[in-house]
């Protein structure tokens, strides 16, 4: 059975596209609407977001704890915001290995922005069967695909509530 390597969730959200964009990235803020994103380091403290940029972000799933290493691929301000997850390790992401790509875009509509979350499988040299197994083991769910469905929904309900909150 193949897996579902990509999935997306949207949400609008009454503020302008460059005000959405200059929040979602600052990654170091991701904590406040994710489920599993505890914090994260730039490599630059206090940097803008921009393409090579690197971060180190810190993650929690059922009680186990993982850090991941990060590098932003699109930072179009008001547009597009994108990273990619490459490294892994329990303490220090030392690992090097294609985990996933997150990308937020970012869509002036009537009543504000439409903000699109999306989540790319990026493991593709793994075959899916023991893949899938895997996925059932770590997230309690027939996929990752299903569980990071439940994740930006979450994710996209919370950043809703909180940059409405704060206009």
């Amino acid at each position: 059975m193949p897996r579902t390597k990509q999935v997306s969730d949207s949400v609008v959200v009454a503020i302008e596209p460059v005000t959405a964009y200059d929040r979602v990235s600052d990654v170091t803020q991701i904590r406040r609407w994710s489920p599993e994103n505890t914090g994260a380091v730039l490599a630059e403290p206090g940097a803008p977001a921009r393409v090579g940029l690197r971060f180190v972000g810190t993650n929690v799933r059922r009680g186990v704890r993982w850090s991941t290493g990060c590098e932003i691929t699109a930072a179009d301000r008001g547009a597009r915001f994108a990273f990619e997850v490459r490294r892994y390790g329990l303490r220090k992401p030392v690992l090097p290995v294609a985990i996933a790509t997150w990308e937020y875009r970012f869509e002036a509509v009537p009543g504000g922005t439409r903000i699109t979350e999306i989540w790319t499988d990026d493991r593709r040299c793994w075959p899916d069967l023991p893949t899938l197994w895997f996925d059932r083991l770590v997230t309690g769910r027939p996929g990752f695909a299903e569980f990071q469905r439940g994740n930006i929904r979450q994710t996209l309900d919370r950043l809703k509530a909180d940059l409405e909150s704060a206009a």
